[in-house]
């Protein structure tokens, strides 16, 4: 697969706070990229930032290139074009994120209009396609309500739809399943699967439930305090964690047989925001550390098979058994 988006060296400061520190990776076309981390650790800002949608008090540097087009440049007519056509996006809260005062029905038509040039009936018709794609039971119906007609699990639907209704090449899904109940949760987590399969399109999964990048991602990176510190194919970071931080990770999902073990301090413990950054940022926490882990910063340096790691402790030989 060749690659439809690659970030190189982003960095993104707000006034003296780093919240991004040189950041690389790349999305193939077609493929399910996760980034795993607990909140706090850059990974929304990381999008924000590479689709220009911070405010002007954020600082960022780097290159951001969609197939040969560099974001970070493009001016903000271009950038228009580009978010909801090329590049969509999905947020958190999808009931904040809806116009209160709007049908959603009118909302899926407006972009449909805006990115694909449809007349009012074709987008209509095209808007209730959508629906129906996106499991929103009697979708004819449902075009004429009011966010807060609908459950929690329908807005994330119709959010779904909006992200959709350009055909984007690369869909961004920011923990698409916050504040759902288990069972809508699998549902939206099977239609992102379905979708994704149906159209070709790329997909990048933001989310802290490594359960959730288990079974939709092929491929992951792992972010801690504003930078990659692990990244590797799905199931080789799962079985052998070699970041002492993706491993403390592991160590904290629940075990559902076997006798009853303490989580590791560096699990129940939360990321400082004002750690120095002059040594490892996760040093504070980690039982490996060594003396000059709070001196030095550890690169991201990869091994003959591809994976990358930023420890000077890293064990390629530590495995770890995960019990499902």
């Amino acid at each position: 697969m060749s690659e439809l988006l690659t970030i190189e060296q982003l960095s993104i400061t707000f006034r003296e706070t780093r919240a991004v520190r040189s950041i690389d990776l790349q999305v193939r076309k077609g493929e399910a990229v996760g980034i795993i981390g607990e909140s706090g650790s850059g990974k929304s800002v990381t999008w924000l930032g590479a689709l220009g949608l911070l405010p002007p008090s954020a600082a960022i540097s780097g290159r951001v290139v969609l197939d040969d087009q560099e974001l970070l440049e493009a001016p903000p007519e271009r950038l228009s074009q580009i978010r909801g056509r090329r590049i969509a996006m999905i947020v958190q809260d999808a009931q904040s994120a809806l116009n209160p005062v709007l049908t959603v029905g009118r909302q899926v038509i407006e972009v449909l209009q805006l990115h694909r040039g449809l007349g009012e009936c074709a987008a209509r018709a095209e808007a209730k396609r959508l629906f129906d794609l996106v499991r929103i039971p009697d979708a004819e119906r449902r075009l004429k309500f009011y966010p807060h007609e609908l459950s929690g699990g329908q807005n994330q639907r119709v959010m779904i739809a909006m992200a959709l209704a350009g055909r984007p090449d690369l869909l961004i899904a920011d923990e698409p399943t916050t504040a759902l109940d288990v069972t809508v949760q699998a549902q939206i987590l099977d239609l992102l699967g379905d979708v994704r399969r149906e159209t070709g399109m790329a997909l990048v999964l933001i989310s802290h439930d490594l359960g959730v990048i288990a079974e939709l991602c092929s491929r992951a990176y792992v972010m801690y305090a504003g930078r990659i510190v692990e990244s590797g194919p799905v199931s080789d970071l799962f079985a052998t964690p070699r970041h002492p931080y993706t491993r403390s990770l592991l160590e904290a999902l629940p075990s559902l047989d076997g006798p009853l073990q303490r989580m590791s301090a560096a699990s129940v413990s939360t990321l400082d925001a004002g750690l120095s950054r002059h040594g490892c940022a996760f040093a504070p926490r980690c039982a490996d550390r060594a003396d000059h882990c709070g001196r030095v910063e550890p690169e991201l340096t990869a091994d003959l098979l591809g994976r990358r790691v930023a420890c000077v402790r890293a064990d390629p030989a530590r495995p770890l058994e995960i019990v499902a």
